[in-house]
């Protein structure tokens, strides 16, 4: 039976070392760290979600700013926002919330924001760095997997990685990042040849193919760590008529009884991806004044 490894917990821990260092820049540089959120439309679970990263934000002590846009705001209004937040000198990081409407080009925007304010790690600048070992601001999903990983694992060297998954937000940023700390590591994807036999020989399963359930059980190297990034909603008639739950694309009661390690869905990888909001945050604001940031109380 594997262990289950607390993603709840393990953010809450870094989002109290964020909320230290906040304290030890406002004491000993007079400087608070500022992230912006911007959500365009009115989508519940983004509303959601924009509604945590204000409150967590302030919680850690950082300020935030939140901007609202009407669903049939234009392209240029939208620009005109991210330039306005690329020139505050309060705004360190900036977050424009995806997806957007589809008369808004999402490729335009991320590219609009100001490399060093991309919390997010979407801009190409920041992808190319990851991509070649630079020192850029990092995907807050996939580097979360990767603390919880090494949290649970230590040293990654060597070891075989699968990532089910390949898009620019998680997949092909977390092949990169597992590739970093020395594992050996394979893109697959719903279209790879043999995926369970491709799974069984992995000491790390990162699911991120957006397919509920996929993974089952018996795809699963015992003893292997297996990190589900998926959330997906499935009708659950056991409740009642209409009513529905969260699942992973991990079959979670099936993989447990072989994996080591792995991350429930919710409360595993979900939890970790404001967390690492917030600490990319602190990171750009250091990066722009220059201030160490490895050297911050831990």
């Amino acid at each position: 039976m594997a262990d289950i490894i607390n993603g709840k917990a393990f953010a809450a821990r870094v989002r109290e070392k964020v909320a230290r260092q906040v304290a030890r820049l406002k004491a000993d540089f007079g400087c608070t760290p500022g992230l912006a959120v911007v959500l365009v439309g009115d989508d519940a679970a983004s509303g959601i979600y924009v509604r945590n990263k204000v409150k967590q934000t302030e919680e850690a002590g950082m300020r935030s700013f939140a901007h609202r846009l009407p669903i049939d705001t234009d392209e240029a209004t939208l620009l005109a926002l991210v330039r306005q937040l690329n020139d505050d000198k309060d705004v360190h990081g900036i977050l424009v919330q995806l997806p957007l409407p589809p008369q808004i080009d999402e490729a335009s925007v991320i590219s609009a924001i100001d490399p060093a304010k991309d919390v997010d790690g979407f801009h190409l600048l920041n992808v190319g760095l990851l991509n070649t070992g630079g020192a850029g601001l990092v995907p807050c999903t996939p580097l979360g997997c990767l603390m919880l990983l090494q949290d649970r694992l230590g040293d990654l060297s060597g070891l075989d990685a699968v990532v089910v998954g390949r898009s620019n937000i998680v997949g092909k940023p977390m092949a990169s990042l597992l590739l970093a700390a020395n594992c050996t590591v394979t893109i697959a994807h719903s279209r790879t040849r043999d995926l369970p036999a491709l799974c069984r020989r992995a000491d790390i399963v990162i699911a991120a193919v957006g397919r509920p359930q996929m993974i089952k059980g018996d795809w699963i190297k015992p003893g292997a760590t297996v990190i589900d990034v998926g959330i997906n909603r499935i009708p659950a008639p056991e409740k009642g008529e209409g009513k529905t739950r969260l699942v992973g694309d991990v079959d979670f009661d099936d993989a447990k009884e072989a994996a080591g390690a792995i991350t429930p869905v919710p409360g595993g990888v979900g939890p970790m991806t404001i967390a690492v909001l917030l600490s990319n945050t602190v990171r750009a604001m250091c990066l722009s004044k220059g201030i160490d940031h490895a050297a911050l109380v831990d």
